[in-house]
């Protein structure tokens, strides 16, 4: 069983950076995808970014295209999300998310395991 915990959310104003954290532990985490969602009040889950299991590949949401970032480090276990130039609407719940499989995918259905989420906060 795989398990996902992000850290690094917290308050930040407009403009700012933060960079969270998605470590991953249980199985053979290396080759998994691995994915970034975020979800704020009442709306649906939003994609954010994915990475392939080489990190080589890489695909961003529309909405943080030249501002996010997403790496990893197997080594570590773990899969960062850079976030630049925050905007209020960035607020949300975001989740870190896993699969079995070695490609990208923006759709939350194509993800088997998830984290239990960090709040990031953007004050304007």
């Amino acid at each position: 069983q795989v398990q996902l915990v992000e850290s690094g959310g917290g308050l930040v104003q407009a403009g700012g950076s933060l960079r969270l954290s998605c470590v991953a532990s249980g199985r053979a985490y290396r080759y998994y995808r691995r994915g970034w969602f975020r979800q704020a009040p009442g709306k649906d889950r939003e994609f954010v970014a994915t990475i392939n299991w080489s990190g080589e590949i890489a695909a961003y949401g529309d909405s943080v295209k030249g501002r996010f970032t997403i790496s990893r480090d197997n080594a570590k276990n773990t899969v960062y999300l850079q976030m630049n130039s925050l905007k209020p609407e960035d607020t949300a719940v975001y989740y870190c998310a896993g699969s079995d499989a070695t490609g990208v995918s923006g759709s939350p259905n194509e993800y088997t395991y998830w984290g239990q989420g960090t709040q990031v906060t953007v004050s304007s």
